[in-house]
């Protein structure tokens, strides 16, 4: 970005990039260098139905300046020699001044943290339905990612449907671990949810989506700390101890 003042380029149909140098957050504090770039925004939009910046992620400044513009934070354009956030305004987006609008530009750029069901289904003797992924080597309790806007209890469920074909609904929150970043992972919180206890037999009704899972099976806890990362046997031995002792939920991070 270059120039004391803010540049707006048209870079594609409809679609304008706004710019500025360090020049402009020299000319005064960076709520001053946002409304400048706020009003380069709006006079842009008369005549594109967008108007984007690209900020470098680590011009903090900058970063600010486009947030408090009014421009919603998109995420992050990857480069050779720097990594670029992207930022936009689209002219039909609610005006930041109203409660919705200003509500949108916070949840553009405050955290998000990835969410994971988990159930535990029990057998008689205690033993735990583990499932063998077919993407690592090794086991884990039947559940999955959370979407976007979906209640963690309704996903648990959705997931062990979609992948074992059984329709089981998930009872109480048994433990929430925490997990921290990890071989290429964000970090993600890990909700596991009691899925009861059911007889061994259970395993014969099981209708595995293959391309996720191998097998599937009830395991002691001895042979989940054989077949699982520490982890995840950790965070197995909590919430079953939970589920038998009728507490919690438990908090852990890592199992711990």
């Amino acid at each position: 970005m270059r120039g004391g003042s803010p540049e707006v380029y048209t870079v594609g149909d409809g679609v304008a990039l706004v710019a500025w140098g360090s020049e402009l957050l020299e000319q005064g504090d960076w709520s001053t260098a946002a409304a400048v770039v706020a009003e380069a925004v709006e006079s842009a939009l008369a005549d594109h139905a967008r108007v984007e910046a690209h900020v470098a992620a680590d011009d903090h400044q900058s970063l600010r300046v486009a947030t408090w513009a009014g421009m919603r934070r998109e995420g992050v354009m990857r480069g050779v020699e720097a990594d670029l956030v992207v930022f936009a305004r689209l002219r039909t987006d609610v005006p930041v001044h109203e409660p919705g609008g200003f509500r949108a530009l916070l949840n553009s750029f405050l955290p998000r943290k990835r969410a994971i069901s988990q159930m535990l289904l029990r057998d008689p003797d205690d033993r735990v339905l583990l499932c063998h992924l077919t993407y690592k080597q090794d086991w884990d309790l039947p559940g999955g990612v959370v979407e976007v806007g979906e209640s963690p209890q309704l996903a648990v469920s959705r997931e062990v449907l979609e992948e074992l074909g059984l329709e089981i609904p998930a009872g109480r929150l048994l433990l929430t671990d925490w997990l921290p970043p990890w071989g290429g992972w964000d970090d993600a919180l890990c909700l596991v949810f009691d899925g009861g206890v059911h007889e061994a037999a259970l395993t014969d009704k099981i209708v595995r989506e293959q391309r996720e899972i191998r097998t599937a099976e009830f395991c002691t806890v001895e042979q989940a700390r054989e077949r699982c990362t520490d982890f995840t046997a950790r965070r197995i031995e909590v919430a079953l101890g939970t589920a038998n002792d009728g507490g919690g939920p438990v908090y852990t991070e890592s199992g711990r």
